[in-house]
C-alpha cells in the first residue's frame, strides 16, 4: 500500500470498516472483528495501531503472521482466510492521528525497509494489515458467536438475529454442525462409537465397520469438519457432553396426583451422551406407570401397560431429536396420576404449525447430523410420520389422542389415560348391560340403539334410558336425535384432538413454567 493512503486510511480512525489494534497477542479480539467484519460489509485491521491513531508498530516474528493466519481459520466457522500481510514502518514512534507526517526519519514504505530504529532480535518492526471481505456464507461464528459490527462496535447476535441473517443470505446454519471448540478425539467414547456401528449396521445395514478407527468413522459420518469434532460428535459420542453443553440433559419427575408441585415421589436428571439419555428416560417411565387390566373387546380381559410405550419412546427421541440445543433449558419428563408429559426445548421447526402434526407432513430437521445418526440405529424414520404413529398407537390402547401444544414456548406432548378400566367402570357403577355394551363399542366402534337391545335382550326404552346413563356418564356420546343414522361411540375417541380442559371427565392438570 502506497505510503500517502496508509496515512489517509489511519487519518479516517477507526470505523464500521476499520479497527485498530495494538498487539497481535489480542487473539479473541481481533477474531471478534474478523467475524464482525465477515458478516456485514468486510473491512481492514491495522495492528500496530493505537485506538488514537498512533502507529506503534509490533515486533513481526518468523511465524507471526502463520500462527495469525492459522488462529483465524481455527476458530471461525465456515473457516475464514483473510488476506494478512506486513507494512513494515521505520519508525514506530510516529506521530499520533492528526500530527504532520513531514520529518525525513518517518515515512512507511511497503515490504521495505529503511532502519532507523533499533532491531529487536526476534523480527522486524512494522503494521499488519488483515483484510477481511463479506462473507457470502453467513453467520460467520468465531468460537461459537457470531457478531455483527456497529459503527465502532462489535455486536453479539442472539439466535433471532442468527436465524435472520441465515435466511437472508440463503445458507442454513445448523447447530449441530458447528465445530465444538477445544474439544478433541479423548473426548469421545471410543466404545459408545462401535456399539454404534453394530446397531447401524443391524438395522440398516450401514457399511462402517464396528472396528473402524474412530476418526475415520466420525468423518465418514460427518461429525469430523476439516479435522475439528463437531456438537453432534460430542453429543452422540462424548464422554461427558456436559462439560461442552451443561444444559444437554433430560429431567424426569415423578408428581403426586395430577399437579406439577413438590414433593416428587421420584426425580432423577439424566446427562451423558443424548442416545444414553433416550433409553434412561424411557426406563424411568417404566418404573412408574403400571399395568393394568383392560377391557379387550372379547372375553378374555388384557393386561398392559396404562400408555403404549412405543409411543411414549417416540415422543422422548422426537424431543431430544429435534430439540433447540442454543437454549438453556432441559428436556422434562413429568409423570402424573392421570398423564405424562414430554417437554421439548423451544418450538416446531419452522414451517411446521401445531396442526400439521395430525396429518401428513414433511419431515422438518432442526438437527440433520443427530437426525442422520439416529436413523441409522432406527430411532427414526425422517418421513415425518412419528406424530401420526403416535396418535395410531395411542388410539390402538384405547386411550384419548395426544395433545400436540405450545407451553411457555415449548413444544410439549401430553398422553392421557384410558379410563376403561375394571376399576374405573365398577366405580361409575354401571350395570353388567352397561359393562357388555362397552365391550362391544371397542370391538365395532359404534353401537345402535338397536344393537344395545340385541347383546342385551332388552326393550327398547330399557336400551334408551341405560344408554342415557352412559351419556351422562361421559362414557359414550350420542351422534344424532333420531332415526336410523343414531349411535354411539366412546367419549374418549369421539373428543379426539381436544385442547385442554375440553373434556370434561379427563382430568390433565395444570402446566407450569420449566
Amino acid at each position: 500500500m502506497k505510503e500517502q493512503n496508509i496515512i489517509d486510511l489511519i487519518k479516517k480512525g477507526e470505523s464500521e470498516t476499520l479497527e485498530f489494534k495494538e498487539t497481535p497477542k489480542l487473539n479473541n479480539e481481533i477474531g471478534e472483528v474478523v467475524g464482525a467484519f465477515s458478516n456485514t460489509k468486510g473491512g481492514r485491521i491495522l495492528i500496530g495501531v493505537s485506538d488514537s491513531g498512533r502507529v506503534i508498530g509490533v515486533t513481526i516474528g518468523k511465524n507471526t503472521i502463520e500462527e495469525l493466519a492459522n488462529y483465524i481459520k481455527r476458530n471461525t466457522d465456515p473457516q475464514t482466510y483473510p488476506s494478512i500481510r506486513i507494512e513494515e514502518v521505520e519508525n514506530k514512534n510516529t506521530r499520533p492521528l492528526g500530527a504532520p507526517f513531514l520529518q525525513s526519519n518517518t515515512r512507511f514504505s511497503e515490504r521495505k525497509t529503511v532502519p532507523l530504529l533499533p532491531k529487536a532480535k526476534s523480527g522486524k518492526e512494522g503494521i499488519i494489515f488483515i483484510e477481511i471481505p463479506e462473507n457470502k456464507e453467513k453467520p460467520v461464528f468465531f468460537k461459537n458467536h457470531a457478531y455483527k459490527r456497529v459503527g465502532k462496535t462489535n455486536l453479539k447476535l442472539n439466535s433471532s438475529e442468527i436465524r435472520k441473517l441465515a435466511k437472508e443470505t440463503g445458507e442454513k446454519v445448523y447447530w449441530d454442525e458447528q465445530i465444538c471448540k477445544e474439544a478433541t478425539l479423548e473426548d469421545i467414547n471410543e466404545e459408545k462409537v462401535k456399539w454404534f456401528l453394530r446397531k447401524a449396521k443391524y438395522e440398516r445395514n450401514f457399511d462402517i465397520e464396528p472396528e473402524t478407527p474412530v476418526k475415520e468413522s466420525l468423518e465418514r459420518l460427518e461429525l469430523i469438519r476439516n479435522d475439528e469434532l463437531t456438537n453432534a460428535a460430542i453429543l452422540l459420542f462424548g464422554k461427558n457432553p456436559q462439560k461442552f453443553f451443561y444444559q444437554v440433559e433430560t429431567r424426569c419427575g415423578r408428581f403426586k396426583g395430577t399437579e406439577p408441585v413438590k414433593p416428587f415421589i421420584d426425580m432423577k436428571v439424566f446427562s451423558g451422551n443424548i442416545i444414553d439419555q433416550v433409553d434412561k428416560s424411557l426406563g424411568f417411565v417404566l418404573e412408574h406407570i403400571s399395568m393394568k387390566v383392560y377391557l379387550a373387546g372379547k372375553p378374555a380381559r388384557e393386561e398392559k401397560y396404562e400408555y403404549p410405550i412405543d409411543a411414549i419412546r417416540e415422543a422422548i427421541i422426537n424431543a431430544v431429536c429435534h430439540r433447540d440445543y442454543e437454549t438453556s433449558t432441559n428436556i422434562q419428563i413429568r409423570i402424573f396420576d392421570d398423564r405424562i408429559e414430554v417437554w421439548g426445548c423451544g418450538p416446531l421447526p419452522k414451517p411446521l404449525k401445531l396442526e400439521d402434526l395430525r396429518k401428513k407432513h414433511k419431515s422438518i430437521l432442526r438437527n440433520p447430523l443427530i437426525a442422520k445418526c439416529f436413523f441409522l440405529i432406527k430411532f427414526i424414520e425422517q418421513w415425518g410420520t412419528g406424530t401420526n404413529d403416535m396418535i395410531d398407537m395411542c388410539l390402538d390402547w384405547e386411550l384419548p389422542e395426544p395433545l400436540f401444544e405450545y407451553v411457555a414456548g415449548d413444544f410439549v406432548i401430553t398422553f392421557r389415560k384410558s379410563r376403561l378400566t375394571e376399576e374405573f367402570l365398577e366405580k361409575s357403577g354401571l350395570g353388567e348391560r352397561q359393562k357388555k355394551a362397552v365391550e362391544y363399542l371397542l370391538k365395532h366402534k359404534k353401537i345402535t340403539n338397536r344393537e344395545y337391545q340385541e347383546i342385551n335382550k332388552v326393550s327398547k326404552p330399557t336400551a334408551t334410558r341405560e344408554l342415557k346413563e352412559l351419556v351422562d356418564k361421559k362414557i359414550f356420546v350420542k351422534h344424532g336425535e333420531t332415526g336410523k343414522g343414531t349411535h354411539y361411540t366412546l367419549f374418549e375417541r369421539a373428543h379426539k384432538g381436544l385442547t385442554k380442559g375440553s373434556q370434561e371427565s379427563i382430568s390433565i392438570g395444570k402446566k407450569g413454567e420449566k
